[in-house]
């Protein structure tokens, strides 16, 4: 009686043995994938993912009201040419104008960034695959950050602009801006002071994402959780390899 057992034992074992012989091969054809080293193409793809992650990511954040005004690295004050016309109006108890003006400012940047997103995704596509190929095994963990905020900030700037300049109308920031100088400059003995504000904000608002790219970047180069996709997890676990200090 005990036979059939030890018979279905067997056979059970046997099921096992062949199931497991089955999911070995794939097991380590998937761990290939992931450690084998990466082509130039898949570096190119890798990096600009990242580069797009932290985009809508960094856009995401920055566009959500107080995204620029309560965060103390990318929040945009007075000019620094303007700082004396601060100064000088809020010795005179205009405090609540000039707040008014930093809000408006900060709320134009929010505005303008959401719908600047595009702009900077199409950017995006012109690294080169070489240039990316480059950049990977830097030890600078914001490389990529560095080399798109380098190669196409002047093309940037110059298509964001319009957008700030419409937002700053949204927000009264121009209206602000007007009045603030205006009121400076009819106080005696003071030398006037004539910035453009759309080329101050375009300046300011692109800094700030650039900065917020960057901080995306340096979490997945840091952070193996973060990376989403199986591309960026065998690119970037290639670049730890290379640089297993950093």
């Amino acid at each position: 009686m005990k036979i059939p057992s030890i018979l279905l034992l067997l056979s059970i074992f046997s099921v096992n043995v062949s199931c497991a012989q089955i999911k070995i091969p794939q097991v380590l054809k998937d761990a290939a994938k992931t450690t084998a080293s990466p082509g130039q193409d898949e570096i190119g793809s890798a990096l600009k993912e990242a580069l797009a992650i932290g985009i809508s990511a960094g856009t995401d954040r920055l566009s959500l009201e107080n995204g620029f005004l309560k965060n103390a690295a990318v929040k945009l004050l007075f000019p620094p040419e303007a700082q004396k016309i601060e100064k000088a109006l809020r010795g005179i108890g205009m405090n609540r104008a000039c707040d008014d003006f930093i809000l408006s400012l900060n709320r134009a940047a929010e505005l303008a960034v959401k719908e600047a997103k595009p702009v900077f995704v199409n950017a995006l596509k012109e690294m080169s695959i070489q240039d990316a190929s480059n950049i990977l095994l830097s030890d600078q963990k914001n490389a990529a950050t560095n080399y798109f905020q380098k190669t196409t900030s002047q093309q940037l700037r110059s298509k964001f602009k319009p957008i700030i300049e419409s937002s700053l109308t949204k927000t009264e920031a121009t209206r602000y801006w007007s009045d603030l100088s205006t009121r400076y400059n009819q106080i005696p003995f003071v030398n006037k002071v004539n910035t453009d504000l759309s080329d101050y904000a375009t300046q300011k608002a692109t800094e700030g994402l650039f900065h917020e790219i960057a901080a995306e970047e340096l979490k997945i180069r840091q952070n193996p959780a973060l990376r989403s996709t199986q591309l960026l997890k065998k690119v970037f676990s290639y670049a730890d390899s290379k640089n297993p200090g950093q």
